[in-house]
């Protein structure tokens, strides 16, 4: 089911009308489709788009636009300050319900593996999937059952069970999960620059959910 979000109608404005917008807690964005004879430039509420891309950031959307009515949208591009890290633009691509699109969905690990009881160290290789499906058929994530992983065991692509529809665009030989071997143990340093690299990974993942959905 589509979610309704309400969206006011701009004209093309300075850097300066930009900034003013935002500090009023609205983010500029564009809408593209086929359907309309220009793109659409509208302006949708600051904390309603944020609250949006934390939870369902493929969900499929719908705006009225006022030259040309209700009309079924996804979040196609999103562009930060690359300071501070905050929405300054937003683009949505116009969506046909009955036609296939493609979407990048988060990896979720699920079970208890041997090989983690072992002593062994999950290392999540993909962290998103790229899929191909209808938009209503996107999923939140794809789970990973882990369960049966053994110390040196990974899943690939192959080994993932997908929703019916829902089609990975991914190499099937590509490594999603993998059990590590028991490391030796890590100086307070070591353990500390891991955890920073790790955190800096799950942040360009985060950033990089949104390259785009794209038509077919």
């Amino acid at each position: 089911m589509a979610i309704a979000m309400k969206a006011d109608q701009r004209t093309v404005a300075t850097k300066g009308e930009l900034r003013q917008l935002r500090l009023q807690g609205k983010i500029p964005g564009v809408i593209y489709g086929k359907q309309l004879d220009q793109a659409a430039q509208v302006a949708v509420d600051g904390k309603e788009l944020q609250a949006l891309l934390r939870s369902q950031p493929n969900a499929v959307l719908e705006i009225n636009i006022p030259s040309h009515g209700k009309t079924s949208v996804m979040i196609s591009e999103i562009q930060r300050d690359s300071l501070s890290r905050q929405v300054l633009h937003v683009d949505f691509h116009q969506i046909n319900m009955n036609e296939n699109v493609r979407a990048n969905v988060r990896i979720q690990a699920e079970g208890d593996s041997q090989g983690v009881r072992e002593g062994g160290i999950l290392q999540i290789i993909l962290h998103e999937l790229e899929v191909q499906c209808l938009p209503g058929s996107i999923p939140d994530a794809v789970a990973v059952d882990i369960s049966a992983l053994e110390v040196g065991g990974s899943l690939l692509v192959s080994d993932l069970s997908l929703p019916k529809g829902v089609e990975a665009l991914a190499d099937p030989e590509q490594v999603v999960v993998t059990i590590l071997a028991p490391q030796k143990e890590l100086t307070e340093e070591e353990a500390e620059n891991a955890a920073v690299e790790a955190a800096e990974a799950d942040a360009r993942s985060e950033e990089e959910k949104l390259e785009g959905v794209k038509s077919l």
